[in-house]
C-alpha cells in the first residue's frame, strides 16, 4: 500500500507552488533547463516573445539581467530583471562558463544579484544560477565583457594626473599621488585600497605558459568611502618588484585581503612605476635600460611574428575604407581629436581587427594630416606592431591572447623601459617596426542600395525589384553566406508600390554565430539580432562574438567584421537599408549570388545557379529573372512575428505574383522628368525609384548612397608604393611620403660631399628612380676648394724659388758648405 501511494505524494510534492516557477520532472510547459530551445508544448526560444508561444515562465528562467555588461576585470553587481524570490537567506550561486562561481544575493526587493568574476577575455559569458547553494543551476543568461578601456570612466577609479603615476620616481617626479571613484558604485562606509599585478609565467608559446592576476598589498585599509585617496608611495618590498604591470581595486573593508570576485572598482591598468624599488627611484634611467636590455634579449628568442602580419593600407583614405580588416584605434582617433599620446605628429591610427593565426599578434598603422604612413625607421611616432593584439584573440586566456595585458607586457611595458624612461628607443623600434605598404592590396567592394539597386565586385551596376529572400553573396571559400530580404515601399497615398528594397540582411560565416541586421518595427532605427536574439546596445557599441566582431555605432550604421577579413557595413538609407561588403583578394573566384562572380571580369556577373551566364547588356526583365533565381534554399532569417511567418516563412522565397517596375515602364511627364533630372544628375538609379515611389526623398536617398559607394571605391584604388628610402650615412633626406610620384631629396652633413643623385623619385613600376646617395668624408666642397687653392700657392711657391735660383745662377754666384 505505502508503494502505491508513492508516487502519488511525489506528484503532490512537485507541484507545490514555491518562489518562482519550479520544474516539473518531465513536463514540457516549463523554461528550466531548456532556455533556447522551441519543442515542446511552449517555446523557451527567444523568438518566442514576438509569436506569443513563450511558456509561462521563460523569464524566470530565461534571464534578462540589468546592467548586461561590465569590464572583463569582473567586481561588477547586476540584478535579475524578472525572477523575484521572497527568501532574501536563500544560498544564491552565480556560475560564470561552467566552472568560474561567485556568490550572488537577494536584495530586500526580492531581486536576485551576481558579482561579475574576474576573467581573461571578452565576449558574451554565459552564466546559470543556482537558488539551492549550488545544488541545481536551472537559471540562465549571458553576461557582456568587455575590454578594460571600452567600458565607462563612471565605472573605473580614476588616478589622477595618470602620466604622474606612470613616471613616478623617474626625474622630479615626485610627492602625493591621488585616487578617486564614484562611491554610489561601491555602497559601503569604509573601503580599502588594493594592489594587483598583472604577469605571465611559463615558456614562451608552450602549453604552460599561463595569466595570472595576483594580489600584492593593501595600499590603505579601512579608509572612509569618500571617493578620493592621496598618499606618498613607498618603494614595494623586493618580493613584489617583480610585477611590472598591474591595477588598482577598490573593495569594501568587510572582505578579507585579496577576496575574489566581490563587488570592486578597478583602475585602468598601468605601468607601476610608483611601487618599483629604490634601485629605479637612484637612478630610473640606469633602471630603465637593463630592463630594456633584457627585453630585448628575450625578443631575439622569441618567434618573428611579423611575417604573418597584414601590410598597413598606403593611406588614411584606404585605412579608414577597410573597414573589414582595420578598425579605428581608440589611443589615436581623428573623429575624437587626435589624441595620439604614443604617436604625436599622428592624427589617426588604426589596427588589424583579427590578431594573426599563429602568435595571436596584432598590426598597427598611423597616419598624418595629409594621409601619409609613418614609419618607425622615419620617426619614434610610427606604426608598431603589437606581439599581443590589443584586443585579445581567442582562447583569449592563454598568452599572449589575453585582452589588453598581453599588450601591455610585450608592447607597451617595454616602450616605457626603452623609449620613455632611458633614451634607448631605437632598440624597440628595431624590434617593432613598422610595415609599409607595398604588398598591401585593398579589399573588392559591392553595394545594395535603394530600389534595390546592385554594384557587383566587378562593377556591374543593375536593378532588381523583387520581393522575397535573396542569396546576395555566397563563397565556399570560407563558406560564407549573406542573404537580404526585400520588401515593397509605399507610395506618398499610401499604397503598395512597384519597388521594394532592402529590410534586413543576414550573414554567417563557416560556424560564426549567424547576424541579422534589420529595420526596427515603427522606427527609422535598425535591430541587430545575434543567433535570432535581438541585441541590447545601450551600454556597449562594440561587441566580440564567435568568428566576428561588431560594432554599432549608432542607430543607424552596423558594422561586422569577420575572422576571414571580409567586412559588411549596414546604414539606413531612405525608408531602406543600404548594404556594403569588402571582400579581400583572397576570395578573387569564390563567389557567387546577386553580387556576381568577383574575377575581374563583369561579363560573367549574371552567372546563374546552374552555371549558365546571361549577356552583360541582358534585358531588365532577363536580370529580373537571373534576380529571382538566387532566392534563398536554407534561411539564415529570423521569423520572430506572425507577419514574418506568414508572408516570408511560410511563403515561397520568391514572390512570383510582385510585378515590379521596370525602366522601360518609368512614363514620366515631360515636367516631371525635368525635375527628376535636376535631382538625380543624371544618376539612373535615383531616376528609377523617383518613378517606382513616387517620392523624391526616395530617388535623393539613392542618389547618396550611390555617392558613397563611389566615393569609397575611390579611396579604395590601388597606391602603388616604392618602400621606405633610407637616409645616407653622414646625412638625411627630406620627405617621408614613399607612393608613387613623391620625391625624397637628400643631403650631406657638414664635412661630407655627396656621390650621387640629390633627389630620387617613386616611379609607376614601384622602384626608385635612383639609390640612396653616399655622402663621403673629407670631400665637402669647402674642403676641396681648399685643396684646389692650397695646391696652386704650393705650386706658385715652387715657380718663383725655380725663377730666383735659375736667376742667381746666371749671374755667377756659387753656393759652398761653411766650415
Amino acid at each position: 500500500m505505502k508503494l502505491l501511494l508513492l508516487p502519488w505524494v511525489l506528484l503532490l510534492l512537485a507541484t507545490v507552488p514555491g518562489p518562482g516557477r519550479r520544474p516539473i520532472a518531465g513536463a514540457q510547459e516549463s523554461c528550466s533547463q531548456r532556455c533556447g530551445e522551441r519543442h515542446g508544448l511552449c517555446s523557451c526560444h527567444p523568438t518566442c516573445w514576438g509569436l506569443n508561444t513563450c511558456c509561462s515562465d521563460f523569464r524566470n528562467y530565461c534571464l534578462d539581467v540589468s546592467p548586461y555588461s561590465g569590464s572583463m576585470m569582473g567586481g561588477k553587481d547586476f540584478a535579475v530583471q524578472h525572477l523575484k524570490w521572497p527568501n532574501t537567506n536563500d544560498g544564491v550561486i552565480c556560475r560564470f562558463k561552467d566552472s568560474i562561481q561567485t556568490l550572488g544575493y537577494v536584495d530586500l526587493t526580492g531581486h536576485v544579484h551576481c558579482v561579475s568574476p574576474l576573467l581573461y577575455e571578452t565576449g558574451r559569458i554565459p552564466f546559470t544560477i543556482s537558488m539551492d547553494n549550488g545544488h541545481s543551476f536551472p537559471y540562465k543568461g549571458t553576461w557582456l565583457a568587455a575590454h578594460p578601456y571600452k567600458v565607462s570612466d563612471l565605472e573605473k577609479g580614476q588616478l589622477v594626473n595618470e602620466t604622474r603615476w606612470q613616471y613616478y620616481g623617474t626625474s622630479d617626479v615626485t610627492g602625493n599621488l591621488s585616487l578617486t571613484w564614484d562611491t554610489s558604485v561601491l555602497p559601503t562606509s569604509a573601503v580599502t585600497i588594493e594592489l594587483w599585478g598583472y604577469e605571465e609565467t611559463g615558456m614562451p608559446y608552450s602549453e604552460n605558459w599561463t595569466a595570472q592576476w595576483s594580489y600584492l598589498y593593501p595600499l590603505a585599509t579601512d579608509v572612509p568611502n569618500s571617493g578620493f585617496f592621496t598618499f606618498i608611495p613607498k618603494p614595494a618590498p623586493p618580493n613584489f618588484q617583480r610585477w611590472k604591470v598591474g591595477a588598482l581595486r577598490i573593495v569594501s573593508s568587510k572582505n578579507y585581503a585579496g577576496e575574489k570576485d566581490v563587488l570592486a572598482i578597478w583602475t585602468n591598468d598601468h605601468a607601476l612605476a610608483w611601487h618599483l624599488g629604490h634601485d629605479f627611484r637612484t637612478d630610473s634611467v640606469a633602471w630603465a635600460r637593463a630592463q630594456c636590455l633584457a627585453w630585448e634579449a628575450l625578443e631575439d628568442k622569441l618567434p618573428n611574428f611579423l611575417k604573418e602580419l597584414p601590410d598597413c593600407p598606403c593611406t588614411l583614405a584606404q585605412a579608414r575604407a577597410d573597414s573589414g580588416r582595420f578598425f579605428t584605434d581608440y589611443g589615436c582617433d581623428i573623429e575624437h581629436g587626435s589624441v595620439c599620446t604614443y604617436h604625436p605628429g599622428a592624427v589617426h591610427c588604426v589596427r588589424s581587427v583579427q590578431a594573426s593565426p599563429r602568435y595571436g599578434s596584432g598590426q598597427q598603422c598611423c597616419y598624418t594630416k595629409d594621409g601619409t604612413q609613418l614609419l618607425t625607421a622615419d620617426s619614434t611616432s610610427g606604426s608598431t606592431p603589437d606581439r599581443g593584439h590589443d584586443w585579445g584573440a581567442p582562447p583569449y586566456r592563454t598568452p599572449p591572447r589575453v585582452p589588453g595585458m598581453s599588450h601591455w607586457l610585450y608592447d607597451v611595458i617595454s616602450f616605457y623601459y626603452c623609449c620613455l624612461w632611458a633614451p634607448e628607443c631605437p632598440r624597440y623600434m628595431r624590434r617593432r617596426p613598422s610595415s609599409d605598404c607595398r604588398a598591401y592590396r585593398p579589399p573588392r567592394l559591392a553595394s545594395v542600395f535603394g530600389d534595390p539597386h546592385f554594384v557587383t565586385f566587378d562593377g556591374t551596376g543593375f536593378s532588381f525589384s523583387g520581393r522575397g529572400e535573396y542569396v546576395l553573396l555566397e563563397a565556399a571559400l570560407t563558406d560564407l553566406r549573406v542573404q537580404g530580404r526585400a520588401q515593397p515601399g509605399r507610395m506618398p497615398n499610401g499604397t503598395q508600390a512597384r519597388g521594394t528594397g532592402l529590410t534586413a540582411v543576414a550573414l554567417q560565416e563557416g560556424n560564426s554565430d549567424i547576424l541579422e541586421v534589420r529595420l526596427a518595427d515603427g522606427s527609422r532605427a535598425l535591430e541587430v539580432l545575434l543567433n535570432q536574439e535581438v541585441l541590447n546596445f545601450s551600454e556597449q557599441s562594440w561587441m566580440d562574438l564567435k568568428g566576428m566582431f561588431l560594432s554599432v555605432a549608432s542607430e543607424d550604421k552596423a558594422s561586422v567584421m569577420l575572422s576571414s577579413g571580409a567586412g559588411l557595413e549596414v546604414t539606413i538609407q531612405g525608408p531602406f537599408l543600404s548594404v556594403a561588403i569588402l571582400l579581400p583578394e583572397k576570395f578573387l573566384t569564390h563567389t557567387k549570388g546577386l553580387l556576381g562572380t568577383l574575377n575581374n571580369d563583369p561579363t560573367d556577373d549574371f552567372t546563374l545557379r546552374d552555371g549558365q551566364v546571361l549577356p552583360r547588356n541582358a534585358s531588365a526583365q532577363q536580370v529580373f529573372e537571373f534576380g529571382a533565381d538566387w532566392a534563398v534554399r536554407t534561411s539564415l532569417f529570423t521569423y520572430d512575428s506572425r507577419f514574418l511567418v506568414d508572408n516570408f516563412l511560410n511563403q515561397d522565397k520568391h514572390d512570383v505574383n510582385f510585378k515590379p517596375l521596370f525602366p522601360n515602364e518609368t512614363g514620366l511627364s515631360p515636367s516631371q522628368a525635368e525635375e527628376v533630372a535636376r535631382l538625380c544628375g543624371g544618376d539612373p538609379f535615383c531616376v528609377l525609384d523617383v518613378a517606382a515611389t513616387g517620392s523624391q526623398g526616395v530617388g535623393n536617398a539613392t542618389w547618396a548612397a550611390h555617392q558613397m559607394h563611389q566615393h569609397r571605391l575611390r579611396s579604395l584604388q590601388p597606391v602603388v608604393s616604392c618602400g621606405w628610402l633610407a637616409p645616407p650615412s653622414n646625412g638625411f633626406k627630406e620627405g617621408l611620403r614613399y607612393l608613387v610620384g613623391s620625391s625624397v631629396h637628400f643631403r650631406c652633413s657638414s664635412g661630407y660631399s655627396m656621390t650621387g643623385a640629390e633627389t630620387s623619385i617613386c616611379r609607376a613600376d614601384g622602384t626608385w628612380s635612383t639609390p640612396t646617395p653616399e655622402c663621403q668624408p673629407g670631400r665637402s666642397h669647402a674642403v676641396l676648394l681648399g685643396v684646389i687653392f692650397g695646391g696652386l700657392a704650393v705650386a706658385a711657391l715652387v715657380a718663383v724659388v725655380y725663377v730666383l735660383v735659375h736667376r742667381r745662377r746666371k749671374g755667377g754666384s756659387t753656393w759652398s758648405s761653411q766650415p
